[in-house]
């Protein structure tokens, strides 16, 4: 079997080649470099430091090693997407994109289209039922990734393979340290991929610029303060306004006028939903009758939310939580899982 590895120099996808050389198959390994480096003033991407470990990697157990550059390929789709998504006031999830677009798209046009199976260092796990391929829910909840992966395609998902998905985090830290792997005590990476180290409002300071704006009390009318640009917000915030009296919650967002509409108090009722509507449904590996009870995520957290999932009148689909969600965002993905919480079934964005 011919696999390509996506490697990144961390500790969960080094110790994907160790595994796979363990089964006695030699991957080719492949960096994809996607930073932002090449951007004037985006000087702290660690791609060198990255592609050091990758190639040590590659070197220490034989395999054949590629750099591919989709620099270009991430920013017309992922940067731009995450731009122009918050530019519309809503909330963008560009890990989402990356898989989709990127790693499981972009790359396999360029290079995986030659290969039997992807392997990667994602948390997460693939089953057969019935001849049919699903993406499922990795051992440790609190690693999952399943929500990341959760507008791939039937394609993509039956092509790959995800061999620390039956591990604990600490069972993959233990086999790199056993393993003397460079990468064993690094730190995971966090936030978002292509920013490295770069401040998430700085980049959006950069691309959208300041306006201020009114912050305004939800039930009362009154004026608050001000804020720099709705853009630099999110539904359910609660750090970053600067209030007093607070605690203060982001629960609505005017974007023609730039207003910040905000509730009081620890956890306000104005912040929970428990009706949201989907568009852009994705059945991943197969279509299932609705109505149905799921569980769910709308956020990349642990723990499930327990719903139903229906038609609704306007065409998009309802998903009804069994409790009220907190700081439910237009934007986001709603991952629905079987009612097991442990296949990866469909998936819709947050009207």
């Amino acid at each position: 079997m011919k696999v390509a590895a996506l490697v990144s120099g961390g500790v969960d996808s080094s110790v994907v080649v160790h595994l796979l050389k363990e089964q006695g198959i030699t991957p080719d390994i492949y960096y994809i470099r996607i930073g932002m480096e090449d951007e004037e003033g985006y000087i702290d991407c660690p791609a060198e430091e990255d592609i050091e470990i990758t190639q040590w990697i590659a070197h220490h157990y034989g395999c054949r090693f590629e750099e591919v550059n989709l620099h270009k390929e991430y920013w017309d789709n992922v940067v731009s997407y995450t731009i122009e998504t918050v530019r519309r006031g809503l909330t963008p999830n560009p890990d989402v994109m990356c898989n989709k677009l990127i790693k499981f798209g972009a790359f396999v046009d360029r290079r995986g289209k030659d290969y039997d199976c992807i392997a990667t260092g994602h948390y997460a796990c693939t089953e057969c039922v019935e001849d049919t391929v699903f993406l499922a829910t990795a051992k440790d909840p609190v690693k999952d990734q399943t929500d990341f992966l959760s507008q791939l395609s039937y394609d993509q998902i039956r092509r790959l393979q995800f061999p620390i998905g039956h591990l604990m985090k600490e069972e993959v830290r233990a086999i790199a340290a056993q393993a003397g792997l460079p990468s064993a005590t690094r730190k995971d990476s966090q936030g978002i991929c292509f920013l490295g180290k770069i401040n998430y409002n700085d980049f959006l300071r950069r691309y959208l610029g300041e306006r201020e704006g009114k912050i305004i009390e939800l039930e009362t009318g009154r004026v608050l303060g001000t804020h720099k640009g709705y853009w630099f917000h999110t539904i359910g915030q609660r750090k970053g306004l600067y209030l007093s009296g607070g605690p203060w919650f982001v629960v609505r967002k005017d974007i023609e006028e730039n207003v910040l509409y905000v509730s009081q108090g620890y956890d306000p009722a104005t912040a929970y939903e428990r009706e949201i509507m989907l568009m852009g449904f994705h059945w991943l590996s197969a279509e299932l009758h609705l109505p149905m009870d799921v569980k769910f995520k709308i956020r990349h957290t642990p723990e499930f939310h327990q719903g139903h999932l229906s038609l609704s009148d306007h065409g998009l689909v309802l998903l009804e939580s069994d409790e009220p969600i907190h700081g439910v965002a237009a934007g986001q993905y709603a991952t629905i899982y079987d009612n097991d919480a442990h296949l990866v079934v469909a998936t819709g964005m947050i009207v």
